[in-house]
C-alpha cells in the first residue's frame, strides 16, 4: 500500500509534467519614491493569471476552472496581449492602492511591457507600470494588492536625483489580503530585525523545494532509492548543498552566469541520469558523491533565479544567502523523510526492493527528467 502511495507521488509529478502545468510565481512590485514629489510602481506579474483569476490559491494552474482561458493568452503575442489587457485596467486600478500618510494617492498606469512568448510551460513576466504624484511633506506609504490578484513582495526606494542618492528599503512578502507595513520617507529606511530575514528567505527556500520545485523533488528521490541507509543519504545531500551553496553564492554577486535555456535542460537531465544509473547499479558508489556535487553546481544556478527575482538585501546577504540554504535543506529533508515512512522503513531490508522497487520508481523518473530536457531545449 505505501509503495503504491510512492508510485502514484512520482505519477502524479509525471501527470503535472505532460500537462505543463505551473505555478504562479507572486508579483514582484518595485516603489519609487522621488524627493521632487513623483511616485513610479512597477508590477512584475502575469498578466495571463491577472486576466483569468488564478493566483496563490491554485497549486496548478491546470486545477483553475479558466485553465483553457489561461493556456490560450500564453501562447497570445505581445501585441494579442496587450489588447487583452486594455479592458481590465480600470478593474487593476480600482483594486489596488497606494497610500501616503494615510491618504490615496491616486496612479494612473503609463506602460504596460509584454514579453513575446517564450517557453510557454513557465509564466510569462510582464511589467505594468504605474505614476502618480506625492505630497512632499509625505512621511510614509503604505502599498495594497489584492489577494485575489495573488501573492506580491514589495520594496520601496526612496530617490534623491539631484544629489544622486538613493536607498532601498527590504522586501515585503504579503500573503493575507492585508496591506503592507508602512515605508519610511524621512530617512533611510529602517532595516527589518534579522529575525525577519532569517524566517522570510527560509521560508522562500522550504517552500522552492516543497512544493513548488517538482524537478528538485525527484532529485532527491533519485538520490534516495539507490540507498535508504541514513549515512550514505547524508553524505549525497551534504554534498548536494555544498555544491549549490557554491554556485548561488557565485551567481547572486554575478560571479558567474548562465542563461535559464541551458540551465534548466541540464537540470531536467540530471535527473534522468540519477534514474538510470539507478537501474543498472547494483549499490552505492564514492562516484555518486562526484556526481551529486556536479549536479549540486548545476541546481545552484536554478536556485539562484529565484532569488534574482526577490533579490538580496544589501546590508543582510550572507544572512539571506544562509538562510534560503537552510529552507532548501529543510524541504530536501522532508522529502527524504516522507519518502524514509512511505518506503524505507518498510521495504529496504527486502531481497526484492531493488527490483521491485528502485527499478520501477526510476524509470519513471528516467522519463520524466528526458521529456523535461527535451521539452527545455524544444520550447
Amino acid at each position: 500500500m505505501r509503495f503504491r502511495i510512492f508510485l502514484l507521488i512520482i505519477v502524479a509529478c509525471t501527470l503535472s509534467a505532460t500537462a505543463g502545468a505551473d505555478v504562479v510565481k507572486p508579483a514582484l512590485v518595485e516603489i519609487s519614491a522621488n524627493t521632487n514629489g513623483s511616485v513610479r510602481i512597477e508590477v512584475r506579474a502575469s498578466i495571463e493569471a491577472l486576466l483569468t483569476g488564478i493566483n496563490a490559491r491554485y497549486k496548478n494552474t491546470q486545477d483553475a476552472p479558466t485553465a483553457e482561458e489561461y493556456d490560450a493568452l500564453r501562447v497570445l503575442q505581445s501585441g494579442q496581449l496587450h489588447t487583452e489587457f486594455e479592458p481590465f485596467k480600470q478593474e487593476f486600478l480600482g483594486q489596488i492602492y497606494l497610500k501616503a500618510d494615510d491618504v490615496i494617492v491616486p496612479l494612473d498606469i503609463v506602460d504596460v511591457w509584454i514579453p513575446e512568448p517564450g517557453y510557454t510551460k513557465v509564466p510569462r513576466i510582464s511589467v505594468i507600470t504605474l505614476a502618480g504624484e506625492l505630497d512632499q511633506r509625505s512621511r510614509t506609504l503604505q502599498w495594497y494588492y489584492p489577494a485575489q490578484f495573488g501573492d506580491n513582495a514589495v520594496r520601496v526606494r526612496q530617490v534623491d536625483e539631484d544629489n544622486q542618492q538613493w536607498h532601498w528599503s527590504e522586501w515585503q512578502w504579503l500573503r493575507k489580503d492585508e496591506p503592507s507595513q508602512s515605508f519610511s520617507l524621512e530617512e533611510l529606511f529602517t532595516r527589518r530585525p534579522v529575525s525577519e530575514v532569517v524566517w522570510s528567505y527560509m521560508v522562500i527556500g522550504f517552500e522552492h523545494i516543497v512544493p513548488r520545485g517538482i524537478d528538485h523533488i525527484l532529485f532527491i528521490i533519485g538520490i534516495f532509492l539507490l540507498s535508504t541507509r541514513m549515512r550514505p543519504l547524508l553524505w549525497q545531500v551534504t554534498m548536494f548543498t555544498v555544491a549549490h551553496t557554491l554556485t548561488l553564492a557565485l551567481s547572486m554577486k554575478g560571479i558567474i552566469s548562465l542563461p535559464s535555456s541551458i540551465v534548466e535542460p541540464l537540470i531536467a537531465l540530471s535527473i534522468a541520469y540519477v534514474g538510470i544509473e539507478n537501474i543498472f547499479a547494483k549499490s552505492l558508489h564514492k562516484s555518486r558523491l562526484v556526481l551529486v556535487f556536479l549536479f549540486g553546481l548545476l541546481h545552484g544556478l536554478g536556485f539562484a533565479d529565484v532569488l534574482a527575482e526577490f533579490g538580496m538585501p544589501p546590508n543582510a546577504f550572507a544572512t539571506a544567502l544562509i538562510s534560503f540554504n537552510i529552507g532548501v535543506e529543510l524541504g530536501q529533508i522532508a522529502v527524504i523523510v516522507a519518502a524514509y515512512l512511505l518506503i524505507g522503513i518498510w521495504f529496504r531490508k527486502k531481497p526484492w526492493y531493488h527490483q521491485r522497487i528502485t527499478v520501477p520508481c526510476s524509470a519513471i523518473i528516467s522519463v520524466i527528467g528526458l521529456y523535461w530536457t527535451y521539452d527545455r531545449i524544444m520550447f
